[in-house]
């Protein structure tokens, strides 16, 4: 038996050329990327500029004051994956004891009290100096004008203000003054944001050197302004005054111009694993990437017809092995967290012999030698679609969104921004945009592998892939959060072992669990969950509640918003394929 065969027709092309393509989850991105692709850049210049562009065309999903992975291979070491590294750690104020001090079990989900160091702009500013060949004022011309000149806001953008407009005007009037005008229509412009990246142009033309050398030191100098000017030291000031967060209460944030100061952006070796003969890269344990590494694993000692997310054995087996993943995700990942021996043959085939005919319904971390697995508390809650939710007091479900690029020379880039959503916490007047709340995902509980502690990174979602398998590089990732690694794994299968292209891959229905403790406030489980889309079929369906799922429909086009480029180095050929869900990803390339 072999995989089910790849739809004849698409929602539209895998687009293929030989100059440079781009794929997001905006086409005002995309759009930007490839503008750049045009004029010379390179793929780092261009997903920089898309990058920002992201900040205005999709706010609720990602800001300024968020954070970012990315994960990269140049040119000049195409076999070598490279982790862009943007997500800050908690401010030296940030400690359990300060926390439960204010009353809290749980990290926030939305209020200043839960928000890490931003990390995006350094991050895209350090891609930009290393990698990238254009002068910040070129790259950041896009979004300026955006700024400045207005960007049309999705339906989803204004059915998120909608759902905060109480919590806007009854706790957070900054935000209710920069969101509520956009409830009336026409352009949404930002010009405080306009502002301060006019401010980091600045920054960078007051060194005049030339050459390369010139270069990097004009974006550094940008960098500085961001780490220790208006944006340090405004943020810090406008947090310090008590605001309702999503317990809520009323709570101060702990961030200082010096935790702003002490923050680098930068990069780390990729975590690899093989699934049929290609390497798969993800970030480190500060992530959840390796989570699906493991997966593949898992998947990969299994024949093509037990692992095909399209029937009934497969689709059980795939959300049995993420299962089985993310339970140790729960509880042995987190920053600097040793976790090579959940990648092991060992660990791997116990792993894979702890599946079932039938789902399980408990959690269930690996064995590993001489180490007890953190047991997160395992509280029961309703199942999620993994798109962003809000209620009132701000409580939200996250989301993010996607850039990759891919050029002529052969550079290949994936993007993965987030945090800073417009619904985070309030907004900072002199900046035109709030910080993020990646400090949810930390445990209030020194025995977590992702307790809360000055100085380490939250373990955070976000989580883009690339592919190396001979001639063959793919960047891809997903919004979704909790899913991101979920949505990856069956476009993964399909392309891999199924012999679909990007495109089939992405438009095929997906599915996810919810056995797995949400990375978000309130932070809930729900043991035998499955969300699937309608399209998976009545059969299939059927036969996963048989074997003691329990289903929830999305949907005909609901779940993962994969965005991918590709090349082949032998032949020349590129390729980009974007997700139709929502109708606002798109490629462009030639």
């Amino acid at each position: 038996m072999t995989f089910t065969p790849p739809p004849a027709f698409t929602t539209r092309p895998t687009l293929t050329g030989t100059f440079g393509m781009t794929a997001s989850t905006h086409w005002l991105a995309t759009a930007t990327a490839q503008a750049v692709l045009e004029r010379g850049g390179n793929a780092f210049d261009a997903v920089v500029a898309g990058g920002f562009v992201l900040h205005l065309a999709e706010p609720h999903l990602n800001g300024p004051g968020g954070d970012l992975v990315g994960i990269f291979a140049t040119a000049d070491d195409p076999t070598t994956p490279v982790v862009l590294m943007g997500q800050g750690p908690a401010p030296r104020g940030a400690t359990i004891e300060h926390f439960r001090a204010e009353g809290l079990d749980l990290v926030p989900g939305a209020g200043g009290l839960a928000a890490s160091v931003p990390g995006a702009v350094d991050a895209w500013l350090v891609l930009l100096r290393d990698h990238g060949t254009w002068e910040l004022g070129d790259v950041l011309a896009w979004a300026i004008d955006y700024a400045r000149a207005g960007v049309p806001l999705l339906p989803s953008v204004l059915a998120t203000i909608r759902r905060v407009r109480a919590l806007f005007e009854q706790g957070w009037p900054s935000s209710a003054a920069l969101w509520l005008p956009a409830l009336d229509g026409g352009l949404f412009r930002n010009p405080a944001y306009a502002d301060v990246l006019d401010s980091l142009v600045h920054a960078s033309c007051t060194v005049r050197d030339d050459g390369p050398i010139g270069r990097a030191a004009r974006i550094d100098a940008a960098r500085t302004e961001w780490s220790t000017g208006l944006v340090a030291h405004a943020a810090s000031t406008f947090l310090q005054q008590p605001h309702r967060h999503s317990t809520g209460g009323a709570h101060a944030g702990v961030i200082t111009p010096e935790d702003f100061a002490a923050f680098d952006a930068g990069y780390e070796d990729a975590v690899t694993a093989s699934f049929r003969g290609a390497t798969v890269a993800k970030a480190g344990s500060w992530t959840q990437g390796p989570t699906l590494l493991e997966a593949l694993r898992i998947l990969d000692g299994l024949p093509d017809d037990a692992i095909d997310p399209s029937t009934e054995l497969g689709a059980h087996t795939v959300i049995e092995a993420l299962k089985l993943a993310l339970a140790d995700r729960d509880a042995y990942f987190g920053d600097g967290a040793a976790i090579g021996e959940l990648l092991t043959d060992a660990v791997i085939g116990a792993r894979r012999g702890a599946i079932g005919p039938s789902a399980s319904s408990d959690f269930r971390p690996a064995s590993l030698e001489g180490r007890e697995p953190f047991l997160p508390p395992l509280i029961v809650g309703e199942s999620g679609l993994g798109e962003p939710t809000i209620d009132r007091r701000g409580h939200t479900r996250g989301d993010t969104c996607h850039i990759d690029v891919v050029d002529r020379w052969g550079n290949i880039v994936a993007v993965t921004p987030s945090g800073g959503w417009l619904q985070s916490s309030p907004t900072i007047p002199e900046l035109g945009f709030c910080l993020g709340t990646r400090l949810q995902m930390a445990w209030l509980d020194p025995a977590a592998p992702s307790a809360l502690q000055p100085g380490a990174r939250p373990r955070t979602t976000l989580t883009p892939t690339l592919i190396l398998d001979g001639s063959r590089s793919i960047a891809l990732g997903t919004p979704g959060g909790d899913q991101q690694e979920q949505w990856q794994l069956p476009v993964l299968v399909r392309m891999l072992a199924g012999g679909y292209t990007a495109q089939q891959a992405i438009d095929a229905p997906s599915l996810h669990t919810t056995a797995l403790v949400d990375s978000f406030w309130p932070r809930t489980w729900n043991p035998t969950g499955v969300v699937v889309e309608d399209r998976l079929g009545a059969a299939v369906i059927e036969g996963l509640e048989r074997r003691g799922h329990s289903v929830t429909l999305a949907g005909e086009w609901a779940l993962g918003r994969v965005s991918a480029v590709g090349m082949d180095a032998a032949t020349g050929e590129l390729w980009a394929a974007a997700n139709p869900r929502g109708m606002q990803g798109y490629a462009a390339g030639r």
